[in-house]
């Protein structure tokens, strides 16, 4: 519930908007803007802003009333479903073209309007060669600009809009199939994609998507030369939209796209199983290949899983670390009130040691869950470990601190941990991976073993900002009741080899 405060707050807000606006428009009518009106209407909430943006009267109250116990993505599917059956008085393209637009602006919320009213240039209803209607949706390039889920869940939705018009699945010739993979190579060599799929997925998707995914020239200069003059595409230029909605849009974001599908029981789909396995194939060879010892790679082999993740780097931009090596970033899973979709939490030493170059707000590609996120600071979590010029080796829990070793550090040996919620694996339906051991886990052991009256001296440690026992207690309690070592005392004995281990083992013997 909001508080009065919050409530005086958001009034602030709104009257100071208001405010603004009236000058906008008294600045308008003096005839020095090509329009006497702003353009940008205000809004209260996603709703209005999807009916003011595709000029809809009475969308809004319809998308409050089925918001309620409804994700966006749920909620587009919905919306679509039952515009394309009661819009009776429009002929078929009109009601697909309007519940498809509607379902887009849900999805991206309306923010991205470029992508809404321009990223789709058309729908419509087209004949197979055997002579049955089947869907066809024209994409333009703006339709980058909503993200590859939403292009992906666009086409679903016009699966959903075809079904309801009881139209037929799209039969593409084999040629047609082969254009599409013609004009993805055509197009990673002009423009840039976040994701390269091989030959044999395009030709999957193609032969199996149920709408036929189309659109506009994007480079009148990027010409096919093997697959010309089709009648069903039009013309002998790349079709851009298209591809980023294929490429970047079903086959990249195919493992969340299965989960809308399986949720929503829908047939035909059973293919993208094939294309969401090849993608987890591929991220488990690479966390694999990144494990192997250095010693046991051939000198001068290149690791695939190492070119996938980083042949996207753009020269003068910094690597933090390469897949699953050591000392890398450790996944330690939770969030805290700076974190949550898409943003993920490090510590701010780390931030510091990194020459402040990933500052609040820098976006970072990422290994997993999904291709990216942003960075906020959270103090909370485990900072970087130092080797110092002297030979010392120290962990760095603090700003403070890392600013005091400034100019002393000769390598780093730990990053720490990068905070990644539970609900960021869920969203890209990627499976869990093993979390770092953290106090949250030994406090949560300790609870499950030791009977609450037997806690006493050890309650301290088992709370936020869970400080670390003395080792002489942690000992004690792995020694007495079991429970795994406290995990600031738990070193990185993994990264060193047998021979180091006994050499460190005399040291401690003999001094």
């Amino acid at each position: 519930m909001r508080t009065e405060e919050v409530e005086k707050y958001f009034g602030n807000l709104e009257r100071s908007v208001q405010g603004a606006l009236e000058v906008a428009k008294k600045a308008r009518k003096l005839g020095f803007d090509p329009e006497l009106e702003p353009e940008i209407p205000l809004t209260r909430d996603f709703a209005e802003r999807v009916e003011r943006l595709l000029g809809l009267p009475g969308l809004a109250e319809e998308i409050r009333q089925l918001e309620r116990d409804r994700s966006r993505e749920e909620l587009a599917l919905t919306v679509a479903a039952r515009m394309a059956s009661r819009d009776l008085e429009l002929d078929e393209q009109a009601v697909a073209e309007r519940a498809l637009r509607v379902a887009l602006a849900i999805i991206t919320e309306a923010v991205p309007g470029a992508a809404v009213l321009e990223g789709i240039t058309k729908v419509e209803v087209r004949r197979n060669p055997n002579g049955t209607r089947y869907l066809s949706l024209h994409f333009a390039s703006p339709i980058r600009a909503a993200g590859g889920t939403a292009a992906a869940l666009t086409i679903l939705v016009g699966d959903v809009i075809r079904r309801k018009l009881h139209l037929d699945r799209f039969l593409p010739s084999e040629e047609e199939i082969e254009r599409y993979v013609e004009e993805a190579e055509l197009y990673a060599e002009l423009e840039h994609l976040q994701f390269t799929p091989s030959p044999e997925d395009i030709r999957l998707a193609v032969r199996n998507l149920p709408v036929e995914v189309t659109g506009e020239p994007t480079n009148k200069e990027a010409v096919v030369t093997a697959h010309r003059n089709l009648p069903r595409v039009g013309h002998n230029f790349v079709r851009g939209g298209a591809i980023l909605a294929l490429v970047e849009g079903v086959l990249q974001k195919a493992p969340k796209l299965l989960k809308y599908v399986e949720k929503l029981e829908l047939d035909g789909w059973d293919w993208l199983h094939k294309v969401a396995e090849k993608l987890q194939v591929a991220e488990r060879d690479q966390t694999e290949e990144g494990e192997e010892e250095e010693g046991e790679e051939e000198e001068g082999e290149e690791e695939e899983g190492e070119e996938r993740y980083l042949k996207e780097v753009i020269g003068g931009r910094p690597v933090f670390c390469h897949p699953h090596a050591r000392g890398g970033f450790r996944l330690r899973y939770g969030r805290a009130r700076n974190t949550g979709y898409a943003t993920v939490g490090m510590h701010p030493a780390t931030m510091y040691i990194l020459e402040e170059f990933p500052a609040v707000g820098t976006q970072l590609k990422t290994e997993f869950p999904g291709k990216a996120a942003t960075v906020a600071p959270v103090d909370s979590i485990e900072g970087p470990t130092l080797k110092l010029k002297n030979g010392s080796v120290v962990r760095v829990n603090s700003v403070e601190q890392a600013r005091a070793l400034k100019g002393e550090v000769e390598e780093i040996l730990f990053l720490g941990d990068l905070l990644v919620s539970f609900g960021e694996f869920l969203e890209n339906n990627h499976p869990l991976l093993p979390p770092a051991w953290c106090e949250e886990w030994w406090a949560k052991e300790v609870r499950s073993i030791l009977a609450p009256q037997e806690l006493g001296k050890i309650e301290p440690y088992l709370n936020p900002p869970f400080p670390p026992p003395p080792p002489e207690l942690a000992v004690e309690l792995s020694e007495k009741h079991g429970i795994p070592l406290h995990p600031f005392y738990t070193y990185d004995f993994e990264a060193v080899t047998g021979k180091q281990l006994c050499e460190l083992a005399d040291w401690l013997e003999t001094g």
